[in-house]
């Protein structure tokens, strides 16, 4: 009598041959969307076959059918006894084995070791062997006869390694990276991957609509660039107006891509770009958004009326879902999304063996601080070594970066930049001014137009914002402060507003916009008038893009105006600003004085960030000191939370600022109550996605009232806690808040070493 051996009971009960007929199916998706991917097909297919097998133990069956159990050994450890040890052995080589046995055994990560169980291990396997003769699969036959604890000797308790040879180590992250990937495709009855069949078509679709207007269209220099090297890794600067983004887009072409940047603003600009403008059918199967708040943000446009998400059959969270197991073809993401395998944390191995076969757009990297730029520097080696490419598209690119990729081996094409070199566009005029940023120059060359003014801190930005409105009245509804230290739900008004001042036809609208680094990149601005704060040069030119962003600059006099803080420094170096870079600056500026081309833009920044310049900073030093961090550690040294924090760099704490809790205390009681309710195991599956839609609104009306402070302004005076559940809490911050100036500390809950760090938060 044939006995039915349960693998899974989510999101339906299956056997262990239904779930791993499910498993092929994606193996063999995989394997016709990319036939050239480096993986050991034969190993892996194995791999596939043999994993769950180890789920015939009578613990794990009586676990899945309800019971209590104790002491129950891993599955993975008691699938590897199904391998035909000595068939392998007149096959493979030992490091095959290798690679398969740890494949299998390690395919769940759930912090067991190998010590715990190896003196039960063998009575356990060998428990096995009565019950698998009733278990008929055409992929294992008779897999009781071959049952045989020899096998562990390829498992002896160390894992696959660097220390194995890196030859080997990458051989055993892509075969477990797509075991991991095929079995939680085949888990949630999705596929694997998608098949981009469709990116080249839709940006020729683009072009012909474009050709309807202007026949004589066409790509430009940067973007034929891009089509004609698409094979290669690629480093380009380009000024802006040059349209990076579609550049980008022709180079991934009809193959897997990631669009990278680093603020989720501009992610989700780019997301509705390409959704509305490119890739305009299919969406649910073709396009994903990947951030910390990508779910929220579905639901956003779900709800909205003139950008409703059309997604055809798919549900909210399904698509969610194909997102973040990284199935869609073409994904808009951060790069903390992809990046933190470089710790080799438990599990990583699924990210690297898809960044394997994928193109990666890196964009705004002027942006990242100096342990991203490490981050990034250590996961392109990986990537490329693997066979992924990836491009860097930047308005700037410090040189340094390049000689870092260098040392490391990554190789990669770096054109002359794609500016306008006979200088006919000029689009910027600078003033440098030797004193502090002050009101009094704001409000004088203030001549209703638009103003936008950074400052390197949010104190600074605060302390303008109150200036201004004390000393002319009269401009009170003309003058805005946005800093990240607002709430969400009145950021995403603050954004919107700052969006729709700056539109480029927004010709007739007037204001002053007083900003920290939050409007340094990405947003899509126009501004009349620049005046700054110096931070550093390669700052300060992306600043300068949020003014006359595609405009020529055709008038007398100067639309930039940079305040270098004369015999004092400007607010945040030495801080948030390094203060060797931001003296570089200062003396790059000094003969500075007019209209300025993109070509002497970009001279200024290659003079400025050479390796040779730079090596004795603080800045650099740190960027080394991580590389060699991050090759230090031992891989599997740490789980993956441990990973997340310590790549965001997790050095702040999310609260909700007292005044905004106890004004909206009966909402942030029914999202808990909505959070905190359970799911009903008879639900249809319409019913099951109307559950999950509604706690993710909950989950993220919540976060609305949130914001992100640095965690030292905390300690037991400022704070108290609200409970959701058991496992989560929310920290409730005393300190001033409103919707105009934001959040601002009380300085007598702040420890006395601690209150002058306020100044250097941006």
């Amino acid at each position: 009598m044939r006995t039915e051996y349960i693998a899974k009971t989510y999101p339906e009960q299956e056997t262990i041959q239904q779930h791993t007929d499910r498993l092929i199916e994606n193996y063999n998706i995989l394997k016709k969307i990319y036939p050239d991917l480096k993986v050991d097909w034969d190993i892996l297919e194995l791999a596939c076959i043999y994993h769950d097998l180890g789920k015939m133990n009578r613990k794990f069956q009586e676990k899945i059918r309800g019971k209590r159990v104790k002491d129950e050994i891993p599955h993975g450890f008691l699938s590897i006894g199904f391998l035909d040890v000595y068939g392998l052995e007149k096959i493979f080589s030992e490091k095959k084995i290798k690679i398969l046995v740890n494949s299998i055994a390690y395919h769940h990560e759930r912090g067991f070791r190998f010590s715990e169980y190896d003196k039960f291990l063998e009575e356990e396997i060998m428990a096995m062997k009565e019950k698998s003769k009733d278990f008929k699969y055409d992929r294992a036959k008779n897999c009781f006869e071959t049952l045989n604890i020899d096998i562990l000797d390829y498992l002896d308790g160390s894992r696959v390694t660097e220390e194995d040879g890196q030859d080997v180590f990458y051989d055993y992250i892509l075969v477990k990276g797509l075991l991991n990937r095929i079995d939680y495709a085949a888990s949630a009855h999705e596929k694997v991957e998608r098949e981009n069949n469709f990116l080249d078509e839709a940006l020729d679709n683009m072009m012909k609509n474009w050709r309807k207007e202007n026949e004589k269209a066409s790509w430009n220099d940067l973007q034929k660039y891009m089509i004609f090297n698409r094979d290669e890794n690629i480093i380009a600067v380009a000024q802006t107006g040059m349209g990076k983004t579609e550049a980008g887009l022709l180079w991934i072409g009809n193959n897997k891509g990631f669009f990278t940047l680093p603020l989720k603003t501009a992610i989700n600009a780019i997301y509705d770009r390409v959704r509305n403008h490119i890739v305009k059918d299919k969406v649910g199967e073709r396009v994903g958004l990947l951030h910390s708040d990508a779910f929220s943000e579905y639901i956003k446009r779900e709800d909205a009326e003139e950008d409703k998400l059309e997604l055809e059959e798919v549900g909210l969270s399904q698509y969610h879902e194909r997102t973040k197991q990284l199935t869609m073809p073409l994904t808009i993401c951060t790069i903390d999304q992809l990046f933190d395998f470089i710790y080799r944390y438990k599990g990583f191995e699924p990210k690297l063996a898809t960044l394997a076969y994928s193109k990666i757009i890196i964009d705004e990297i002027q942006m990242y601080s100096s342990d991203l730029i490490a981050y990034l520097v250590s996961g392109l080696l990986h990537i490329t070594k693997l066979g992924g490419k990836f491009a860097i598209l930047t308005a700037t690119f410090p040189p340094f970066i390049g000689d870092l990729l260098e040392k490391e081996g990554v190789k990669f094409k770096n054109p002359e930049p794609f500016i306008d070199k006979d200088g006919s566009k000029i689009r910027h005029s600078i003033k440098v001014k030797d004193e502090m940023i002050n009101a009094d120059f704001i409000i004088e060359n203030y001549n209703k137009n638009k103003v936008l003014v950074i400052c390197n801190t949010v104190k600074k930005a605060q302390e303008l914002y109150e200036e201004i409105k004390k000393r002319r009245r009269d401009l009170k509804q003309d003058v805005n402060l946005f800093h990240s230290s607002f709430i969400k739900r009145d950021r995403k008004d603050k954004e919107k507003a700052i969006l729709d001042l700056g539109k480029k036809d927004n010709v007739e609208g007037h204001g002053i916009w007083i900003c920290t680094q939050v409007a340094e990149a990405s947003l899509d601005i126009d501004f009349d008038v620049l005046i700054t704060e110096l931070s550093d040069l390669n700052g300060l030119f992306q600043r300068m893009g949020r003014c006359y962003r595609n405009r020529s600059f055709n008038k007398e006099g100067y639309n930039c105006y940079v305040f270098n803080g004369g015999e004092k420094e400007c607010t945040g170096v030495g801080y948030v600003i390094d203060k060797d870079i931001f003296k570089f600056s200062k003396e790059a500026l000094k003969n500075i004085d007019g209209k300025i081309s993109e070509e002497e833009k970009i001279d200024l920044i290659n003079n400025v960030y050479t390796t040779e310049k730079l090596g004795k900073t603080e800045y650099y030093k740190k960027i080394i000191n991580t590389l060699k961090y991050i090759e230090s550690l031992y891989t599997n040294e740490m789980d993956k939370s441990q990973a997340k924090k310590m790549f965001r760099n997790i050095n702040s704490i999310t609260v909700i600022p007292e005044e905004v809790f106890k004004e909206n205390r009966d909402e942030i009681e029914k999202c808990k109550e909505i959070i905190n309710q359970k799911r009903n195991e008879d639900m249809t599956e319409k019913e099951l996605e109307e559950f999950k839609v509604r706690k993710a609104k909950a989950r993220s009306k919540l976060t609305d009232y949130t914001v992100s402070i640095p965690f030292y302004l905390v300690n037991n005076k400022n704070t108290q806690y609200f409970e959701i559940n058991k496992y989560e809490n929310v920290t409730i911050f005393k300190c001033n808040y409103d919707k105009e100036q934001g959040l601002t500390p009380i300085k007598d809950l702040v420890e006395e070493k601690e209150k002058g760090n306020w100044n250097n938060i941006v």
